[in-house]
């Protein structure tokens, strides 16, 4: 019975998930595409073995595929998914190559590679309005309501209704910026706090400690420092049914996320924070599990427009395969006026092919190290 309950909680959530952002992704390169010209020979969800297809009007083939870790959308003339290899035009009619992807100019190579990035944003912002405009939104006071016992805030002295007003240096409005500077803290968290018109300074470490949001949830352990604020939920209206302010703050979420996905990447690659929190498909599906079984679907959503941010964002890093390493080659060619060297685009793409593949078995060894962790302790 725990299996079924499981699947439940946590693999119908991740294959919805993945499918969901893949598509939007997918769908951003495929209409683009289709809007500049571009023959689109196949749309999957998914790799490998064939489940399900059907074919449109203008001869594109939708499919669900076995292995639902991704999705490609390939246009006619590619070799494979990833539109990497050289085409031989003697196979198609003159009319034919007019819609072939490699013989497009740079300019619509470009747009239609950031439209994958850029869809994924754009799902994000309409989230996050749909959240802000029916919902509503939360502003919590950043005034500590509660303190852990034993926690790194208790032993450095921080007491209920103090108003912090920095967390390292950067100013704090409201408690969700508390909760943002302080998950992207390395090891120690400084306070500044307003006490009764007195401001005073503290430094305590980050630790691991078990936290649950409410007496609903199972604790779950991360890194923090021990303090609480007043209860938020989506459940509190607040500045609904306001368009202006909606998109205002949707648009300031994406720069929020997108910030602060930047700088704990900086953080990773100067050696201030630990690999170990390079994660991959299975910490995905442990946290979309996470959020479906304890803390319901708005929340839910919302992870999800997180995580369409972040792929966005990821698949604009100029390294080869992804589609940032195509914007870096196109942009290249728009600037000298030439097609770079065929030889050349072939050993970037092994190149980033060789780093993507060891960053999806670093991750998943950090995954499973997590996991084991997680039920051993």
């Amino acid at each position: 019975m725990e299996w079924i309950i499981n699947t439940v909680y946590y693999v119908i959530p991740f294959l919805l998930l993945l499918g969901v952002l893949v598509f939007v992704h997918e769908f951003g390169h495929f209409i683009v595409a289709r809007k500049l010209g571009v023959s689109v020979s196949a749309f999957s969800i998914g790799f490998g073995k064939e489940l399900w297809s059907t074919t449109d009007k203008q001869g594109t083939v939708w499919k669900l595929s076995a292995i639902p870790l991704g999705g490609y959308c390939q246009f006619l003339g590619d070799a494979d998914e990833s539109s990497t290899t050289e085409v031989d035009l003697s196979k198609y009619t003159e009319e034919e190559q007019k819609h072939l992807f490699a013989t497009q100019k740079p300019i619509k190579k470009l747009a239609i590679a950031i439209a994958g990035p850029f869809f994924n944003y754009l799902f994000a912002f309409f989230v996050f309005f749909g959240l802000f405009y029916f919902v509503g939104t939360y502003e919590v006071p950043a005034v500590v309501t509660g303190v852990i016992e034993n926690s790194p805030a208790e032993k450095a002295g921080v007491k209920v209704n103090d108003e912090i007003i920095e967390v390292n240096g950067v100013e704090i409005k409201e408690w969700n910026d508390i909760s943002k500077e302080v998950s992207i803290a390395v090891d120690n968290v400084t306070l500044k706090i307003n006490r009764n018109t007195e401001i005073i300074t503290l430094t305590m470490p980050l630790e691991y400690m078990e936290y649950a949001f409410d007496e609903t949830e199972e604790p779950i352990k991360r890194r923090m420092i021990g303090i609480k604020g007043e209860a938020k939920k989506f459940g509190k209206i607040q500045d609904n049914f306001n368009f202006i302010l909606s998109v205002k703050k949707s648009f300031n979420e994406l720069y929020s996320v997108t910030e602060m996905t930047i700088r704990g990447i900086g953080q990773i690659i100067s050696g201030e924070r630990s690999g170990e929190e390079v994660g991959g498909i299975i910490r995905i599906a442990e946290m979309s599990g996470d959020i479906s079984k304890t803390r319901g679907f708005l929340h839910f959503i919302n992870f999800m427009a997180l995580l369409s941010i972040n792929l966005g964002l990821i698949n604009l890093f100029p390294i080869p395969l992804l589609d940032g390493g195509h914007v870096i080659i196109y942009l290249l060619e728009i600037v000298s006026r030439r097609e770079l060297n065929a030889k050349i685009k072939e050993y970037l793409f092994k190149v980033g092919l060789g780093f993507i593949l060891f960053l999806m078995v670093y991750a998943t060894w950090n995954d499973v190290k997590h996991l084991i962790t997680r039920w051993f302790e």
